[in-house]
C-alpha cells in the first residue's frame, strides 16, 4: 500500500487512487533533504473502501505526521477526522490531513492559499484582473472560487453543467457579482471580458478531452492559468504565450500548497528558493 513499510522515523505521505502519478514525494522529499531532516515522505494507495481502514491503522502509528490527500478522497474523508480548519469548513474539502500534538486528526485546505499565491503581486496593481473566466465545477474549482472570490475578483464559472456551476457558486460565493454560465460558450469568439482565465479542469489533460476555448475572450494582458500539471505547457498555455499573456503552470499550485503542507507535517518552512528553480528543475526532468 505504500512506499513506507515499517516507519523508522517520523513521515508522512500522500493518499489516493491512482497515486503513482503523484508529485509530491519528489517535492516534500528535495525539501527534507534540502533542510537535512530525519524524516519521510511517501505515497500509499488508498482505495474508496479501504480508507476508514487507513485512518485507523494511522491513527494507531506513532511516527505518522499526517498526509496529502488527493482524488478520489479530498471529501470522503472528513467524517473520518476529529475537525477541520474554518478554511477547510468553509470549501467542502480537505487536502493536508495533520496530527496535532495532543494527537487529533485536522483538516486543512491549502488548495486555496497555493492558487492564490502566485497572483499575490499583481492584486492591487493596474494590471489587477478585475474578473476572471473559471472552466470546471469540480473538486478544485470549490478551492479556486474561494479563493478568488476572496480577492475580490468576480467569477463567470463555466461547466458543461452550468446548474452544477451556480450550484457551486450559491454554496461557496453568493451575490450577483458571480455568475455561472455553459462551456460550449466560450468556444467561439469573445470580445475580450476577462482579466483572467483558469483552467480548473481536467480538460487538456493527459488522458482527457482537449479543453475548447477561445483566447479572445481574455484581455491582451490577460493571465492564463492552467492548473494541469500532465502535461505541463498544455495547449492553453502554449496558444496564451503565443498571443503574449500572462501565463502561470500547474506546477506554481502545486507546489504552493504542498509547501504549507509541509509546514503542517515537520513543523518547519520548507525553505523555498525564488521560483523554486531547482525543484521545478527536478519535476520536470
Amino acid at each position: 500500500m505504500t512506499e513506507i513499510l515499517a516507519p523508522t522515523r517520523p513521515f508522512a505521505e500522500v493518499i489516493g487512487d491512482p497515486i503513482a502519478q503523484s508529485k509530491s514525494p519528489a517535492i516534500h522529499g528535495h525539501w527534507l533533504e534540502r533542510l537535512g531532516l530525519e524524516a519521510d515522505y511517501g505515497r500509499a494507495h488508498v482505495l474508496p473502501a479501504d480508507l476508514p481502514a487507513y485512518i485507523a491503522a494511522r491513527r494507531a502509528e506513532p511516527l505518522w505526521r499526517g498526509c496529502n490527500v488527493t482524488m478520489p478522497h479530498k471529501q470522503t474523508i472528513i467524517p473520518l477526522l476529529d475537525g477541520l480548519d474554518p478554511l477547510a469548513a468553509r470549501i467542502g474539502a480537505v487536502n493536508t490531513v495533520a496530527v496535532e500534538q495532543d494527537g487529533r486528526l485536522i483538516g486543512h485546505n491549502t488548495d486555496a492559499p497555493g492558487f492564490i499565491e502566485p497572483l499575490l503581486p499583481v492584486l492591487g496593481d493596474e494590471l489587477a484582473p478585475e474578473n476572471a473566466l473559471v472552466i470546471g465545477a469540480g473538486g478544485a474549482a470549490r478551492a479556486i472560487v474561494v479563493a478568488l472570490a476572496d480577492a475580490g475578483i468576480a467569477i463567470t464559472l463555466a461547466a458543461r453543467d452550468p446548474a452544477k456551476a451556480q450550484d457551486l457558486l450559491d454554496e461557496l460565493a453568493p451575490g450577483p457579482r458571480h455568475r455561472a454560465a455553459a462551456l460550449g460558450d466560450f468556444a467561439r469568439g469573445g470580445d475580450g471580458e476577462f482579466g483572467m482565465i483558469v483552467n480548473a479542469s481536467p480538460l487538456g489533460m493527459v488522458g482527457n478531452p482537449p479543453l475548447a476555448l477561445d483566447l479572445s475572450h481574455g484581455r491582451p494582458a490577460a493571465i492564463v492559468y492552467d492548473i494541469v500539471t500532465a502535461p505541463l505547457e498544455t495547449p492553453l498555455l502554449a496558444a496564451a504565450r503565443a498571443e503574449g499573456m500572462r501565463c502561470i503552470d500547474g506546477l506554481t499550485m502545486l507546489i504552493g500548497q504542498a509547501g504549507i503542507a509541509f509546514e503542517h507535517f515537520y513543523g518547519v518552512d520548507p525553505a523555498r528558493e525564488r521560483g523554486d528553480v531547482a525543484l521545478r528543475a527536478i519535476l520536470t526532468a
